[in-house]
């Protein structure tokens, strides 16, 4: 028996489980396989466990010797050492890629034919084919039962979506934390983890709501970005819409600041050219399009690459139509956007905000002053900012559109000319 365990790679706790009698185990991004891992690292097919020969035991005769295969140009490690094919030893951890998933293995012996099974069937609240699983055993603060592999605890279903977790809520919708499940096929523990946002009820009569709710939708499935979550679904369902997407592992930049502090100013330069990266490609469609909602909240630091993630498209607008909704984080948003004249350079304007807070840990708001007549944001010396990041902030927060860089890749340039990473 093989018991595979999917851990959280910061706090080492349980995830998800599963538990294997067959002699080869696959591990991958596709579905097919016996352990589907959606990370982006992950590779289609990554790695085999196999059985490689019997040596034995000592209790109850031969027993099955286990190897590890890696099948990925990404990498597989065994214990933290590169691997192409190895024996397994009786437990230990297996990471895909270099900073992807986290499995934890244990191989079991077989009990002696006289024994009675260490797991025997159980009264059960879940049918999983013929085993009736109790959910007992599972550690606290798991997903997923460490016997069958099922949610131990499901808030609602909406369709194929279970819902194990709330995440966040906001004006718009309500962020979930769902288990895609995937009954048709041959293993009915395989599924997803995935983000489920259902457009709040007290907001689903208004027009304006609706159709921003649905701006997102079909903004997300028309881009394809690495740092821009998946789109997977879109529907509505008994008169609620929901919309499906892309599970981040990882921390928002408000969280970042307010847990650890401020940000040195080579990361928090780097995270920003990031960002710049992702609003070029957003500027630069057929149909340029405006964020309009940048600020440290929607942007997440990516796990496993500390990449900077853009979320929440709910307020995304074309570039080029007429006024339309004031829109926008207070103390993050440019002047014109909170007259309903969002451009393209008020997205730059919040990455000149969000850098603000980033490396001084307080709200942009409070350095906004008037200086010679007119409002902008004032860098007091005791910042220690030096004179070039100044001024680059100074002209992407400038009041006025035209007074500010031309280009989200200009921004980045100049960012990166700022100071030296």
């Amino acid at each position: 028996m093989v018991i595979l365990t999917l851990l959280n790679p910061e706090t080492k706790t349980p995830v998800q489980r599963w538990q294997f009698e067959q002699s080869m185990i696959c591990v991958g991004r596709s579905p097919d396989n016996d352990v589907v891992l959606s990370d982006g690292v992950v590779s289609r097919y990554h790695l085999e466990l196999r059985t490689a020969g019997s040596r034995s035991s000592g209790k109850g005769g031969p027993q099955p010797c286990w190897e590890v295969v890696n099948r990925s140009s990404n990498g597989t490690f065994l214990n933290g050492y590169l691997i192409t094919q190895a024996e397994l030893p009786p437990q230990g951890e297996l990471r895909l890629a270099q900073t992807g998933p986290l499995l934890h293995f244990q191989l079991k012996l077989a009990a002696p034919a006289s024994k009675s099974p260490e797991l025997p069937p159980l009264p059960s609240s879940i049918s999983l084919g013929r085993v009736l699983c109790d959910h007992q055993g599972s550690p606290a603060g798991s997903l997923f039962c460490i016997r069958c592999g099922q949610p131990l605890q499901i808030l609602k279903t909406v369709r194929q979506y279970q819902v194990l977790r709330l995440l966040a809520r906001g004006g718009m919708g309500t962020t979930y934390l769902v288990w895609s499940s995937d009954s048709h096929r041959l293993h009915p523990q395989r599924g997803h983890l995935q983000v489920l946002k259902e457009m709040n009820a007290d907001v689903a009569h208004l027009p304006k709501a609706q159709e921003l709710f649905e701006r997102e939708a079909i903004a997300l499935q028309a881009l394809r970005h690495p740092n821009i979550p998946r789109f997977y679904d879109f529907f509505i369902d008994q008169g609620k819409k929901y919309l499906v997407m892309e599970l981040v592992h990882g921390k928002d930049l408000e969280q970042w600041v307010r847990q650890q502090g401020t940000v040195a100013i080579p990361q928090a330069i780097a995270w920003m050219i990031q960002a710049c990266q992702v609003l070029a490609y957003l500027h630069q469609q057929p149909q340029p399009m405006i964020h309009r909602d940048i600020k440290p909240s929607n942007l997440l630091v990516r796990q496993h690459d500390q990449q900077v993630v853009v979320l929440d498209f709910g307020a995304i607008k074309a570039a080029g139509l007429p006024p339309g909704t004031r829109i926008g984080a207070e103390g993050y948003s440019a002047p014109e956007q909170i007259q309903g004249r969002a451009v393209i350079q008020s997205d730059l304007y919040a990455i000149g905000t969000t850098l603000i807070f980033l490396l001084t840990g307080r709200s942009p708001g409070k350095l906004y002053r008037k200086q010679e007549g007119i409002y902008r944001f004032v860098l007091d010396e005791d910042l220690g900012l030096p004179l070039r990041l100044q001024q680059v902030i100074k002209c992407v927060t400038a009041p006025v559109p035209g007074d500010r860089y031309s280009s989200a890749t200009e921004l980045a340039h100049a960012l990166a000319s700022a100071v030296p990473l």
